[in-house]
């Protein structure tokens, strides 16, 4: 669900060989959410059956016609055991994606660009060698990725130097600078021409967040918390900047940064946040994640233009059920519910924040781990997925 097979492939190494956790805490909810519990007893199991595959812990929250039922399974620090909390913190990955898409949205409302505005218009001279062209690349190709763009977290040394083994232990703290991905991004010719494929490329975010600074004189932070986080009350949600921690409450995050150690688990918890930036730099939490998807499911962030625009679906991304908008996946389950929302990955955290369209049903979770346990999908199945009768109840 966060399109491993590209940007998180390259940067982390999901398919490594599970090997179980020095601790195993069975998945416990909320005393509030008693009311409709039995509801999600096959989301509990599928979080605790991650757990048992080797995921340190997970924490999950679920808002529907019951109200707000949350759950956690396994640890949420490996070294003393204390479990995850229901209301951590966490690094969101490409969640953040939603956000930048949603205010240049926003933007285009107000008359302030057009999305088949190209890249050139905005930040002139900055697209350009080795086969590509700003000029031909246009704001709505960047939200939806079909510019055709490299893909920075898939050039290898980037990877090596920043994302795996000893390069992201001797790095994890240095501030890197949105200019230098773009660079590394330009330094590989285009993968096609613009508009005529999918292929999700975190440059495509990085240009996107400069766009948004253009165009708004500001910093892309700054919109972000004006135009959503403040309106909405998401007071856990904030962008990190050059900061290595995150807020509390939150659980210590983990990765198996080394391929040739499938067995060796590093705390990854401390990292510069610059490191990710307007493609993946946002700290929140399950709560104001289901909060931020189901207003924009329901017409409070966007106008009914944008937000048809948004959810309208480009080239096939190659995923069976899952399709892409601008900034936004829409998902089908195996059931046939249609599920909107985004997911996300860093180094040591694996999410996922998804909405039924008529924003009546949140589902957000994440995972301090971030390899896989060989059913990424299995807790979002569980949860809208059950038989009827649990679901009605």
């Amino acid at each position: 669900m966060t399109l491993r097979k590209t940007a998180r492939a390259a940067a982390v190494a999901l398919a490594a060989t599970m090997a179980a956790t020095a601790f195993t805490v069975p998945a416990q909810a909320s005393p509030n959410a008693a009311r409709g519990a039995a509801g999600h007893e096959a989301t509990r199991r599928a979080m605790d059956a991650e757990v048992k595959a080797g995921i340190p812990g997970i924490t999950a929250q679920v808002r529907d016609a019951h109200g707000v039922w949350k759950a956690t399974s396994g640890v949420g620090d490996r070294s003393t055991g204390a479990p995850r909390g229901e209301n951590d913190r966490y690094r969101v990955g490409s969640i953040t994606k939603t956000f930048v898409a949603t205010v240049l949205l926003q933007l285009e409302a107000e008359g302030r660009l057009d999305l088949d505005d190209t890249v050139e218009d905005h930040l002139p001279g900055l697209v350009r060698g080795n086969g590509n062209d700003g000029g031909k690349i246009t704001v709505r190709q960047l939200l939806s990725h079909t510019s055709g763009l490299f893909d920075y977290l898939a050039d290898e040394k980037y990877v090596e130097t920043y994302m795996r083994g000893e390069g992201y232990l001797k790095h994890r703290y240095d501030t890197l600078p949105p200019l230098k991905h773009v660079k590394v991004a330009l330094s590989h010719p285009p993968q096609f021409t613009p508009g005529k494929e999918f292929s999700y490329s975190n440059t495509n975010y990085i240009l996107a967040g400069l766009i948004l600074e253009k165009a708004g004189k500001r910093t892309y932070e700054a919109p972000v918390r004006d135009r959503i986080l403040k309106p909405l009350g998401m007071t856990a949600t904030t962008n990190p900047g050059n900061s290595i921690r995150l807020p509390r409450p939150s659980s210590r995050a983990y990765s198996k940064l080394f391929d040739a150690q499938p067995d060796r688990i590093d705390d990854v918890t401390e990292m510069n946040g610059s490191q990710g930036w307007a493609d993946g730099d946002i700290i929140s939490t399950n709560g104001d994640l289901n909060r931020f998807y189901r207003a924009l499911m329901r017409g409070q962030l966007l106008p009914p233009q944008q937000l048809k625009a948004m959810k309208t679906p480009g080239p096939s991304t190659g995923r069976a059920g899952m399709s892409y908008g601008l900034g936004l996946m829409k998902i089908r389950t195996s059931c046939g519910t249609t599920l909107w929302g985004h997911g996300g990955g860093m180094v040591g955290s694996t999410s996922l924040a998804v909405t039924t369209e008529d924003g009546r049903h949140q589902l957000a979770y994440n995972r301090n781990g971030d390899w896989n346990t060989g059913a990424p999908d299995a807790i979002t199945e569980a949860e809208y997925c059950r038989p009827k009768a649990l679901r009605n109840r």
